[in-house]
């Protein structure tokens, strides 16, 4: 993510374990992230997946953007696919974000 969002906001926390199943996950975790960032109220995407492990979180202006992300029809059919063959088990969360704070080291 390139420029930190400005609180408060909402964050879309999704944790997976996945299958051995590797056929068409990249392209269409590529395509969702190149969706998802450009739908009205997405402010940013992050994501970490190792050994099996994922999580992912995006964030939004409001819940309506949230909602309306959920029901758009190529996201639909990644979250069908995504049950059916690429995910053990996954959990979504939603959290507002009052605030945040970071550290950034000043290279030497």
């Amino acid at each position: 993510m390139s420029e930190k969002p400005v609180p408060p906001y909402y964050a879309v926390i999704f944790s997976s374990i996945r299958t051995d199943n590797d056929e068409g996950y990249a392209e269409t975790i590529e395509q969702m992230m190149a969706l998802g960032t450009g739908h009205d109220g997405c402010l940013g995407f992050e994501s970490v997946n190792e050994g099996g492990r994922g999580i992912s979180v995006s964030y939004w202006k409001d819940l309506d953007s949230i909602r309306d992300w959920k029901q758009v029809a190529e996201h639909l059919a990644a979250q069908k696919a995504g049950r059916e063959k690429w995910y053990k088990n996954y959990t979504t969360r939603i959290a507002k974000v009052e605030r945040d704070y970071s550290f950034d080291r000043a290279e030497d």
